[in-house]
């Protein structure tokens, strides 16, 4: 069964989780050949092994707080912060609190 994602048109609700934070999972909104938009829920504490997207790439703090390390270049993203990453920028995300981010990834696929 393949998985069902939002439809071109369609209103996404992309609130914080706030209290009920506990229930949130992460999840791919929106899959084309052209982009790809997820949900990525981090637990404070946890860390992304080091990784690359494929392509360019935004990520968006809806929630919580992040320290994004670029090959050593640290930063923090809180709630409200917008972070552009060009395609085969390695990166690893350490949540500094519970966090919910917004990943929007342009696609290099061939």
């Amino acid at each position: 069964m393949s998985i069902q994602h939002f439809a071109p048109g369609e209103v996404i609700n992309i609130r914080p989780y706030g209290d009920n934070f506990e229930e949130a999972t992460s999840e791919t909104l929106i899959r084309e050949s052209h982009i790809e938009v997820f949900r990525f829920i981090l637990k404070a504490g946890k860390t992304t092994p080091e990784h690359t997207a494929a392509g360019a790439m935004t990520m968006q703090c809806i929630e919580g707080e992040v320290e994004l390390d670029l090959a050593g270049d640290k930063r923090t993203l809180q709630a409200h912060n917008l972070v552009y990453l060009s395609a085969g920028a390695a990166h690893t995300v350490k949540a500094l609190a519970d966090t919910t981010l917004l990943i929007t990834i342009l696609l290099e696929r061939e």
